[in-house]
């Protein structure tokens, strides 16, 4: 397995977070999060709708099962539900609070980390900081993608090593404990912001050859013809990530298919993540279909012309035929992608 996930400091609204009986993986990018009872063994697997008044946070984190913080700036909301947005009350966050690279509780307590300077703080309130402290970072804890915590863990996303994509369970920050890794499920990496790139391989674009045409006569010819293409989106091809994934009718119905919006997710994203860096917002995203297009030339004498459909693809499989279509008296296929660049 190859790949990378795309850490916290890039993926805005992406977030872990966890209590003793659920870890969750918060996307606010496309509009919902997983909970899952185990991401190593894969059990459990729910996806929800985020409620809108719960998207667009910096951080969450949870404290107990239904008590959840989203911080955006210098503000933290508290809620109860993060798809109903239910009881939700809004603090600022305590000056010392501020500005945390990741955000996460444990214990009881709440931790700021604060990876640059390598040291993390503690406090009993985000609000008033209470009982507020810092200490310096073990170097084995200060290098996660992201931090979560359940009631007696520490736990960070590591970067991709030989062994995978991986999370360290912990019990301190600041001291060389005795930590467990485990590796995610394979259910649960295609939620992970890359992960499709790394289940279904990275994404590519290219010029397929959908028909030639030839002229082998002494004389120009004027050529009409009804060439056949693909368009749409090969559902079936990235549907099967969701096979152990019981996902909310609310949540499958506001994206128009979540295997869908995370396919679109990843091919929005640079090449050093598995993407393709480029916008699709505006092709044909239902399921594929022929179509014909009329095709109206002048061929000159003992020539050919080819006709070009462009792709996007995850590994070697076709995951989407685009609109464009070009035509070239060249058997090597067209260079530049036709689609606009996309910010992830």
């Amino acid at each position: 397995m190859s790949g990378k996930i795309v850490p916290k400091n890039l993926a805005k609204g992406v977030d872990f977070c966890g209590v003793n009986k659920h870890y969750y993986i918060v996307r606010s990018d496309l509009g919902c999060y997983m909970r899952s009872t185990s991401f190593h063994r894969g059990e459990g697997i729910e996806v929800f709708s985020l409620h809108p008044s719960c998207r667009g946070g910096d951080h969450y984190l949870a404290f107990t099962d239904d008590q959840f913080y989203i911080i955006k700036g210098d503000q933290y909301r508290h809620v109860s539900n993060l798809t109903t947005g239910a009881d939700a009350i809004i603090y600022p966050l305590h000056p010392y609070c501020r500005g945390g690279d990741h955000y996460l509780s444990s214990f009881d307590y709440f931790y700021i980390i604060y990876q640059d300077r390598g040291v993390y703080r503690k406090t009993s309130n985000l609000c008033d900081d209470a009982e507020g402290i810092e200490y310096p970072m073990h170097p084995n804890c200060s290098d996660g993608l992201y931090y979560f915590g359940i009631d007696d863990y520490y736990c960070l996303v590591k970067p991709h090593e030989e062994w995978g994509i991986q999370y360290v369970r912990s019990t301190s920050l600041n001291t060389d404990d005795t930590s467990e890794t485990f590796s995610f499920h394979p259910s649960v990496i295609p939620f992970l912001p890359g992960g499709l790139g790394i289940s279904n391989g990275s994404a590519y674009g290219e010029w397929s050859c959908i028909d030639t045409i030839s002229n082998d006569s002494e004389t120009p010819i004027e050529w009409k013809k009804r060439v056949t293409k693909k368009i749409g989106y090969e559902k079936e091809k990235v549907s099967s990530i969701e096979n152990n994934w019981k996902v909310c009718p609310t949540c499958s119905s506001e994206t128009g298919g979540l295997s869908c919006l995370i396919a679109k997710c990843q091919f929005s994203l640079t090449t050093e993540y598995g993407g393709s860096g480029v916008n699709t917002e505006k092709e044909t995203w239902k399921e594929a279909t022929e179509i014909e297009e009329t095709i109206a030339v002048t061929l000159q004498p003992h020539r050919k012309i080819y006709v070009w459909s462009f792709q996007l693809g995850l590994g070697r499989e076709p995951v989407l035929h685009c609109r464009d279509t070009k035509i070239s008296d060249k058997a090597d296929p067209p260079t530049g992608i036709p689609l606009p660049s996309a910010r992830y």
